[in-house]
Order: C-alpha cells, then sequence, then structure tokens
C-alpha cells in the first residue's frame, strides 16, 4: 500500500503525513528532505544551484540516504546527518531551483521507487509522477498568509516575509503542485492537524 500525500509549501504535508504514518503503523517518506538535501550539499559545496550536472556529480560522489520513519525521517550523508540543516532560510531560498531540474528530480524519484512498501509519501507530484499507481492520494492547500503563520512559528523571519517567498515558491512549483486527478483535495486552513490526519485515515480505512 502506497498513500500519497501532495501539496503546495507549509500546507502541513509533513505534519499530516507524520501522523497518518503512525497511526498506520508504516513508515512515511518526505520526498522534500532529499530535494533540501542537494540543495544544502550544493550550498556547502559553493555551486551553482542552476547547473544540474554539477549538483548531480556532487551528489554522486557524495551519496545522499533517506532513512524513512513513522517519528520523522533522517537524511545522512555518509556518516554526517544533514537533518537539522534542511530547514534553514537559505535552503528555502534555493530549494526550488533545484527541483525545477529534470535531472534532479529523477535523481529523487529513483531513490523514493526503490523503498519498500508499505509507506506514506508526501511532497510535490508523489501523486502524479512518482507513484501514480499508489491507492490512496490527497492534496493538502491553504492560502499563503495562513501556510506563513505557521510555518513563522520554526523560523525567524517576519510573516510578510514568510508569506512573500511561500507565493514566489508556489510560482516556481507551479508545474510539481496539480493534485492528481484521482486524490481527494483538503484545504488545511480552517482544519486543526488532528482534523486533517482524522480525515485522511476515515478515507484510507474506507
Amino acid at each position: 500500500m502506497i498513500v500519497t500525500i501532495d501539496g503546495v509549501a507549509a500546507s502541513g504535508k509533513s505534519s499530516v503525513s507524520g501522523g497518518v504514518a503512525r497511526a498506520l503503523g508504516i513508515p512515511y517518506v518526505s520526498s522534500g528532505l532529499l530535494y533540501r538535501a542537494a540543495t544544502l550539499l550544493g550550498l556547502d559545496a559553493g555551486l551553482d544551484l542552476g547547473d544540474p550536472g554539477a549538483l548531480l556529480a556532487h551528489l554522486s560522489s557524495h551519496p545522499v540516504r533517506l532513512e524513512p520513519l513513522a517519528e520523522g525521517n533522517r537524511v545522512w550523508r555518509a556518516d554526517r546527518e544533514l537533518t537539522d540543516d534542511l530547514h534553514s532560510t537559505r535552503v528555502d531560498k534555493g530549494v526550488s531551483v533545484v527541483a525545477a531540474h529534470p535531472q534532479v528530480r529523477a535523481w529523487v524519484d529513483d531513490q523514493l521507487r526503490a523503498l519498500p512498501e508499505p509507506f506514506v509519501a508526501e511532497g510535490r507530484d508523489m501523486g502524479t509522477a512518482v507513484f501514480p499507481h499508489a491507492q490512496h492520494k490527497f492534496y493538502l492547500t491553504a492560502s499563503a498568509r495562513i501556510r506563513a503563520e505557521r510555518r513563522a512559528k520554526e523560523r525567524p523571519d517576519d510573516i510578510p516575509d514568510i508569506e512573500a517567498a511561500l507565493i514566489r515558491r508556489d510560482e516556481l512549483d507551479a508545474n510539481q503542485i496539480a493534485p492528481a486527478a484521482d486524490a481527494q483535495v483538503l484545504d488545511t486552513g480552517p482544519m486543526t492537524l488532528d482534523e486533517v490526519i482524522t480525515t485522511i485515515l476515515r478515507a484510507v480505512r474506507a
């Protein structure tokens, strides 16, 4: 069984996916962490994030491993854990550029498809491009202001700055964030985290 949870940035995908995975007793897979890892390693190496060839060459020589756990994914490069460094503002600003490269997307997709089922997969195009055969598909959305208010609890930036960055991110990610035709779309704005998780679990168990 595969459950896909896609959606726009800061719509609650990771929190929802973790809650659903824990309730089902299966791992959840965060595709976004792999894009963030590629971005972080590219920035640390001083690479041009607009050069997919250089990025892939660097990733080949510095392999990244995603550890999918229900309580939260962890990302490693050799014996260095990258997880805590993946949600910085500088990674936020560069990840859309990296994720737009078809070559990088293929690198991420290959790693995800190699994982053993069952799992909950969250990202932008899990239900469309990566796992179109998934049995259960969901798509989360919310207004940019609500998403900015949520993210402000995790970042030192001001809400207007976060909102503007999210709007730019939505524009850059436009080709990757359309919901699958058979996905259930949920506006998480007026919903609590528990309500979103309960709605998805009810649909999956039905």
